[in-house]
């Protein structure tokens, strides 16, 4: 899955929080797995009522196995995760939270899961919209910070995991969603925007900044990666030169358009083999590849396994869609 030039950050577990602050903290995170546990235990899909949170309880290893994450907090309760975003590796633990500010395409693994200890996360969904009327209202130095693909990690607040262990708590309580969840979810995107975690996600919400007009870029991607991309054509799109364009969009997704699209390529494919039982040459074929060779070497190096035994893998856990 990974090649010796990637960068490798975060290869180390996140020191925990010390002293009474982690007493608190590690009493939110017993809630918050306990409501999980028993939604999942119920349920079988990954989203609950309450609008924008889903939730997962994995029990067994997860190969690796590709996510297109919109703008999203994910943060895991209890385990970790193995994530690539392009060219960089970490790994995603009790401690940190990963934001996730534009349409990125995220390998990720679950290698230690058991039912013993499970490995147990969350997802919110960020409106962007809503994060833009409230940027008006929060004072930030935004230029001492320049905006990377990583907005990808930062630590855990008590602040931060109080929210998400409301927002939980309105699973069990469906009256309360229609008036309480929406305040909620406003409070999480202040704690974001107002953090240094939130440069990205500032990045791309500010009309007419150079994170924006990359998200449209990214759109037009998403919309048309089976076919040819002209590099000249995304720079026009995007009112910026080509070189001007690459720089901006390796910035916020640790990717070259180029590599973008092969991700987009890629993801479609293993959708279309593990859901829709395509063979791999015809997969191949309808995600744009004329080349059932380079998709079957492409496939191996990102996922690091053939097409048939990856896909097999990751039936045998029973994931049809990502786990968090």
């Amino acid at each position: 899955m990974t090649s010796a030039s990637k960068r490798n950050r975060g290869t180390r577990p996140s020191a925990p929080v010390q002293g009474p602050s982690a007493d608190i903290s590690a009493s939110m995170r017993d809630e918050i797995e306990e409501r999980i546990r028993r939604f999942s235990e119920a349920n079988t899909r990954y989203r609950t009522p309450v609008p924008g949170l889903s939730v997962a309880r994995v029990t067994a290893p997860v190969p690796p196995t590709i996510h297109i994450d919109r703008p999203c907090m994910c943060m895991c309760i209890r385990g970790q995760r193995r994530v690539s975003v392009g060219e960089t590796i970490f790994f995603h633990d009790e401690n940190q939270l990963v934001l996730t500010a534009i349409d990125r395409p995220t390998v990720f693994a679950i290698p230690h899961a058991s039912s013993q200890k499970p490995y147990t996360a969350l997802r919110i969904d960020l409106d962007l919209e809503i994060a833009r009327q409230m940027m008006a209202h929060i004072d930030v130095n935004e230029c001492n910070v320049a905006p990377t693909a990583s907005g990808l990690t930062a630590a855990v607040t008590p602040e931060l995991l109080d929210c998400v262990l409301r927002l939980t708590r309105l699973i069990e309580r469906p009256s309360e969603i229609a008036v309480l969840a929406d305040l909620i979810h406003r409070e999480i995107l202040y704690r974001l925007l107002s953090g240094p975690a939130g440069n990205s996600l500032r990045q791309i919400a500010r009309l007419g900044s150079h994170g924006q007009r990359v998200s449209k870029v990214v759109a037009w991607l998403r919309e048309h990666f089976r076919g040819p991309l002209r590099i000249d054509q995304l720079a026009k799109m995007a009112g910026m030169g080509v070189s001007t364009l690459h720089r901006h969009f390796h910035e916020l997704t640790d990717m070259s358009p180029i590599q973008y699209q092969k991700r987009l390529r890629l993801h479609e494919a293993r959708r279309l083999m593990l859901e829709e039982s395509y063979e791999v040459g015809t997969a191949a074929l309808d995600v744009g590849y004329e080349s059932s060779t380079q998709f079957i070497r492409e496939y191996r190096r990102l996922f690091g396994d053939a097409p048939l035994r990856n896909i097999k893998a990751l039936r045998t856990t029973g994931l049809t869609s990502a786990a968090l």
